[in-house]
């Protein structure tokens, strides 16, 4: 497969993985109605931080993410902050910084900023998750590649045009109408569409990412022969490429015509459900008795798998840049605080595309929080329990990104929509990042993270299992703070350094052997981080204890 270069990539290539972990901190002031552990949340700060931050409790969960990161047109004036350890290219970044049009390497830049931003999304995607990203001609072709290297071109999903604008601008050559939304899977062949049997041996695409399929259209249904089954239309009988057992003749039984499928096509089953289906009635030769097989589709069997969907998002039904400017207008009394918004009926268009109605929904650059009013909505109308996770490094994220959440929540009384205007109902905690976990500064005490973050961390890190810091807590006085079927997880540890240089903070014989006969019973082995120990590797092997030593373990992990 080809692979996409650009000034850089040798620089960044592995950055997501040394990004420092920073715990979230929760703002109590600036939530609403918060509900616990699985509530919505809303993240202050920049977006590679938070992502990290949210791995040791959320990778592998997210069903679908949605992000509209800068298009790169060079007026945007966006700025590259993330801290590579790279002198020369934070240089090169610091000498056209923001990345303007007047900059002839803002693609390549535009490329540094996304590439461990879409690393650190894949983890969080579940295996059966989807991706979609807007973006224009500016970027949409290195995005692809990019996107094929970092997911594999197996799968994409689509690039669908989206008709972004529906007026025409007469004072350029081409007024141009339309973005693009490139969505890609994680894993295609589980988010792909899949086929199902009815009792007829009858085959019906059933999209497993359209959880809510697009209602079927009524429209160009019909009963001519009235058949007591009700409306029906045709569908082709071939379909594309040539297998052996696909190819057989079918005889018209009222004209006596042989008919083979079309060069490079093939009959859509085997010749004995064929056989089942034309004995059903189902197979017919045209409307007029004298064309190739087709087949009687009927509404009432297909309505429940609704209408395929395709891929041109037209902005008479998924909403223009100017809906989502009205609705924000509408939101902040009369003012919008945004040029060219999404609309919500975009992204609500994508969540019910890609989610269930317990599905967790991500937005990494959530601007004026489109995706939040959207989930919101979904939520409202078919009494779903999504939630959302919004990211947003901006100064705005409180006074905007925030705010529209808060007042769609609570009802915007001058909204032409009744159900905005009563509220949309729901809740949000509101977090910034702390100080990060690092090692020097750990070694110094300058900064010593909380006892629980740092508990998710090295969860995370050693064992790849995702719990919050609100889930862990010490359970016992030696640090037990998790078990699994086969091991159990301790940390010796106070976020004080006068303590981590004590004998407490030491595994010790005793403490080892407690910990020991803890597990004896179960059968589970343990895992001990701590900064020191006072007992011999032979004899914790002996125990079934593996023992990690901070603050170094922690970096080993992160890397």
């Amino acid at each position: 497969m080809p692979k996409l270069d650009f000034t850089g990539k040798q620089h960044i290539y592995a950055h997501h993985l040394t990004v420092p972990y920073r715990p979230l901190v929760p703002d109590p002031a600036k939530s609403l109605n918060p509900t616990g552990i699985e509530d919505n949340l809303i993240i202050h700060g920049d977006n590679l931080n938070a992502l990290k931050a949210l791995l040791p409790r959320y990778a592998g969960r997210v069903k679908c993410i949605y992000i509209d990161p800068p298009y790169n047109t060079g007026n945007e004036g966006w700025v590259y902050n993330d801290k590579v350890n790279s002198p020369m290219l934070r240089e090169w970044f610091k000498a056209h910084s923001p990345v303007d049009g007047e900059d002839l390497e803002r693609h390549d830049k535009w490329l540094c900023m996304l590439w461990p931003r879409l690393q650190l999304l894949k983890e969080l995607l579940a295996d059966d998750g989807v991706i979609f990203i807007s973006i224009d001609d500016n970027e949409q072709h290195h995005l692809r590649m990019l996107m094929d290297e970092i997911f594999g071109p197996d799968n994409l999903v689509a690039n669908f045009p989206w008709q972004s604008r529906q007026s025409v601008s007469n004072d350029i050559d081409i007024s141009v109408q339309h973005e693009y939304v490139v969505a890609y899977a994680r894993n295609r062949r589980r988010s792909n569409r899949r086929l199902r049997q009815s009792n007829l041996d009858s085959w019906y695409s059933e999209p497993s990412f359209a959880a809510y399929p697009k209602p079927l259209d009524p429209e160009g249904w019909s009963n001519p022969d009235q058949d007591p089954r009700g409306p029906w239309k045709l569908d082709p009988f071939d379909a594309p490429h040539v297998s052996e057992s696909l190819t057989y003749p079918i005889i018209n039984p009222d004209t006596g015509e042989e008919h083979w499928p079309p060069t490079g096509r093939q009959w859509r089953m085997l010749q004995e459900n064929y056989q089942r289906m034309a004995d059903d009635g189902r197979i017919v030769f045209g409307r007029s008795g004298n064309a190739r097989p087709q087949l009687k589709a009927f509404y009432e069997e297909r309505k429940l798998f609704g209408q395929t969907r395709t891929s041109w998002w037209s902005g008479k039904e998924y909403g223009t840049t100017t809906e989502g400017t009205r609705t924000l207008m509408e939101i902040f009394d009369g003012a919008s605080p945004f040029e060219y918004p999404k609309p919500v009926s975009l992204v609500h268009h994508i969540l019910q595309t890609a989610t269930g109605p317990d599905d967790l929904i991500l937005d990494s650059f959530a601007g004026s929080g489109t995706t939040a009013h959207a989930v919101l909505a979904l939520n409202q109308a078919d009494g779903g329990n999504r939630k959302f996770i919004l990211v947003e490094g901006e100064d705005y994220a409180d006074t905007i990104t925030a705010e529209r959440v808060r007042r769609v929540i609570n009802g915007v009384p001058t909204a032409r929509d009744k159900t905005l205007q009563a509220g949309l109902g729901g809740s949000f905690t509101y977090y910034t990042l702390g100080a990060p976990i690092d090692v020097e500064k750990m070694l110094t005490g300058e900064i010593l993270p909380e006892w629980s973050a740092l508990a998710a961390y090295l969860l995370h890190t050693s064992a790849g299992i995702s719990a919050g810091p609100t889930e862990l807590t010490r359970q016992n006085a030696d640090g037990l703070f998790y078990a699994t079927a086969d091991t159990d997880y301790y940390l010796l540890y106070q976020p004080d350094l006068a303590f981590l240089e004590s004998s407490a903070a030491m595994l010790n014989a005793e403490k080892a052997e407690r910990i020991s006969a803890a597990g004896w019973e179960l059968r589970r082995k343990a895992m001990v981080f701590g900064s020191g120990k006072q007992i011999r590797w032979e004899r914790l092997r002996e125990l079934g204890i593996t023992f990690c030593q901070l603050p170094y373990e922690m970096y080993r992990g992160g890397r």
